[in-house]
């Protein structure tokens, strides 16, 4: 009788195809990380906006190609224009601003020793042993860090041109990508559910709780940023502070860190009203600042989070900072996502082993 041939076992043939595939996912993975925050936002537009996505479908009477296209013609009227309007304004408003400065016509000497003047002693002497109530000496330290650092920004201003380039590439990398997941979406979200080897009940769960915190993160997220950063520029500009919109840029940037936000710009300026004897716009900033931008994150957000996905405070702080630090801005998404699904699956864990250990009835 021959012996039978080790390379026919079953279970060699399904190791091999296991190696074969995990080879070939890590080399896709390797070509597809060079576009991979532009992938990344088109999976997430298309997961927010896919109900837009379906009722254009419906109206087009089933044609993809056109309700994919309504779609993306929307998206870049609505959200992608404005933004880069925006963008464009504040950049301006920036230039505005550092020009102001070089010209003295914003003195940032006397607004340190006035609010250096205001403090309490014992603040004063604090700031004395740490050398930080010398304008001059801070003026110097500041001076030699830039020189020390200027070949490195001389060695990165050329790269300018590319870096302009590569972001070029991967907007419309992320709008091709765009336009084909709301065409094929469904078809693909099916073979994604049928290619993880997973029970199905435990896949329908993972990739509705991913689409829910990635819908949830993104629209909540952001609007509360825009509607906060909106009220924070607006009450700059009615007191006359200058770059009123920079200011309120930076407050929507600082709105997407939970429990810090916006109050990390909006609370030294109240602060410097109250030390500089501005008692009535400081009053009014603080006011301002903790009922209506503080009120927004407490109001809005569970209206367009839902308590269905509220994670802990302090997690989705520490998912967002860590994902900032590992993926960039990227990551004020990717990093709850993943809490997200770090839960679920230790949840389905426990679940299925508490399930294993039920005697039959």
């Amino acid at each position: 009788m021959a012996a039978p041939n080790p390379l026919k076992n079953p279970q060699f043939e399904f190791k091999s195809l296991l190696l074969l595939v995990l080879a070939a996912s890590l080399l896709f993975a390797l070509i597809l990380w060079p576009f991979f925050g532009a992938i990344c936002w088109a999976v997430f537009i298309a997961i927010v906006f896919w109900p837009m996505h379906q009722r254009f479908l419906e109206g087009s009477h089933g044609r993809k190609n056109m309700a994919a296209l309504a779609s993306l013609t929307v998206i870049l009227l609505i959200v992608i224009l404005p933004m880069a309007m925006v963008i464009a304004s504040i950049t301006s408003e920036a230039s505005v601003l550092v020009e102001k400065m070089r010209s003295g016509q914003i003195q940032l000497g006397t607004y340190f020793e006035r609010a250096i003047a205001v403090l309490p002693e014992w603040a004063r002497s604090m700031l004395e042993r740490f050398g930080m109530t010398d304008l001059g000496l801070l003026q110097r330290k500041l001076l030699a860090a830039l020189s020390s650092s200027g070949q490195v920004l001389t060695s990165r201003v050329v790269g300018i041109g590319q870096v302009t380039l590569d972001f070029i590439v991967a907007f419309f990398v992320m709008l091709y990508m765009l336009f084909f997941l709301f065409r094929d979406g469904e078809q693909l979200s099916q073979s994604i559910a049928r290619a993880i080897p997973l029970h199905p009940q435990h896949t329908r769960r993972l990739l509705t709780q991913f689409a829910t915190v990635v819908r949830a993160t993104v629209k909540g997220n952001i609007v509360v940023a825009l509607v906060q950063g909106t009220l924070g520029g607006v009450a700059f500009w009615v007191l006359g502070l200058t770059g009123a919109m920079l200011w309120g840029a930076v407050m929507a940037l600082l709105s997407l860190l939970p429990a810090v936000g916006a109050a990390m710009v909006w609370g030294p300026v109240a602060l410097y009203f109250f030390f500089t004897g501005a008692l009535v716009k400081g009053i009014g900033l603080t006011l301002w600042g903790a009922l209506a931008i503080g009120l927004v994150d407490n109001v809005l957000r569970p209206i367009l989070v839902g308590k269905d996905t509220r994670m802990p405070d302090y997690l989705v702080l520490v998912a967002t900072l860590g994902g900032i630090v590992v993926f960039g801005l990227n990551g004020f998404v990717i990093g709850p996502v993943i809490a997200a699904i770090f839960l679920v699956s230790w949840e389905m864990l426990a679940s299925a082993r508490q399930q294993a250990h039920i005697p039959p009835t």
